[in-house]
């Protein structure tokens, strides 16, 4: 008989986040801003460790760090004990029945940290990586891309000195909705980094008419590709977005699970995926929605929640693993300043370092873990 999950704990991990990211505000009276992450632990029954880490922020969904935590200790963790690593697709299973569904997938950022701890077990028992699971040969690093989230045109030059500095060629800047603003500071970043792959984020932020006034403006900016240029409901706006064909429309917060993908590729909704591991719940529904994209052609881009450690691990292997040609907008490197790894991702000359070893190749150093 094989090993079985035998333990499920959580540990509530904030990362001081600096500069400046409006996801990650300062609040009032709470000091420095953080990125808050919830890390979560799977013992098998011989003693082996799965680690795996969810990233919730009440700014871009309705999961915060407290509802993942109570849910994973209320309701999914009691479904794993007891379950064979192994059988990701039965242990999905059961953590949808437990948290049901509503239009796609139920709380899919926290069941992504059970996922990830899940494929980081199996793994390790397997003597394998999480690639190797797959059966696939990867590239040992991940070209990124730096974020642009400026509050002032006339910072725009000191922030791509920075990103050149370090080795940065590639840059998603984050708009919507003020469109003056919007153009004028992509007009700046093209004109400071001629030759970079730009293109933009407006996080939903845009109204259907303005989304379609402004993606040809961006076009002539040369801007490669327009991501979530609308709500994730307004399915027509899509539609009216890829009929126009200024710039290739990628969805991000509409997708959390092949079936999304399915429906709205089938609808002619989009042009291509930002793929976020976290978004989607996890690496088994990941590499699904990639298998779907790579037998439709789709463009996709790599992207994230601002990732650090386990959770960065486990996007770094699905992108090297599936041959992520462009930059990925990967940016915990940027924000965050500290990190619970013995042995901490790098970044290497733009470049970010794929962990190498068992599991997703990280291990964590249990003494910078409160209960």
């Amino acid at each position: 008989m094989g090993e079985h999950v035998e333990r499920v704990q959580t540990f509530a991990v904030d990362y001081p986040a600096d500069p400046r990211f409006k996801f990650f505000e300062r609040q009032p009276g709470a000091g420095v801003a953080s990125r808050p992450t919830t890390v979560v632990k799977l013992t098998a029954s011989d003693g082996t460790i799965g680690w795996g880490q969810c990233v919730p922020s009440r700014r871009w969904s309705y999961e915060t760090p407290e509802s993942v935590r109570s849910t994973i200790d209320t309701y999914l963790a009691p479904e794993l004990i007891g379950i064979d690593p192994q059988d990701i697709r039965e242990a999905h299973r059961r953590l949808n029945l437990a948290i049901a569904p509503s239009f796609s997938t139920g709380q899919p950022i926290a069941k992504a940290g059970i996922d990830i701890a899940l494929h980081d077990l199996a793994a390790k028992l397997d003597r394998r990586s999480v690639i190797g699971r797959w059966g696939r040969i990867a590239s040992t690093a991940v070209p990124l891309s730096w974020t642009i989230n400026l509050p002032s045109i006339d910072s725009a030059s000191a922030e791509v000195e920075r990103a050149l500095a370090a080795g940065y060629r590639s840059f998603n800047i984050k708009v919507a909705p003020n469109i003056a603003f919007d153009l004028e500071l992509c007009r700046a970043i093209r004109q400071l980094a001629p030759d970079a792959f730009l293109w933009i984020d407006a996080n939903g932020g845009y109204d259907p008419a303005t989304a379609l006034e402004v993606a040809p403006r961006f076009a002539d900016l040369g801007v490669k590709a327009f991501e979530q240029p609308v709500a994730a409901n307004q399915l027509r706006a899509f539609k009216a977005l890829v009929r126009q064909g200024a710039l290739p429309i990628l969805m991000d917060e509409a997708i959390v699970s092949r079936r999304d993908l399915e429906e709205f590729l089938a609808l002619g909704l989009l042009n291509g995926v930002t793929m976020k591991v976290a978004r989607c719940g996890g690496l088994h529904e990941a590499v699904a929605m990639m298998r779907l994209i790579e037998d439709a052609g789709l463009m996709w881009l790599g992207s994230g929640l601002t990732d650090p450690d386990i959770s960065l691990a486990a996007t770094l292997a699905l992108f090297a693993a599936f041959g992520l040609t462009t930059p990925a907008a990967l940016n915990a490197p940027q924000y965050l300043t500290t990190s619970i790894l013995a042995a901490p991702i790098s970044v290497v000359a733009g470049k970010c370092v794929v962990p190498q070893g068992l599991g997703l190749g990280v291990e964590v150093e249990q003494s910078k873990l409160l209960p």
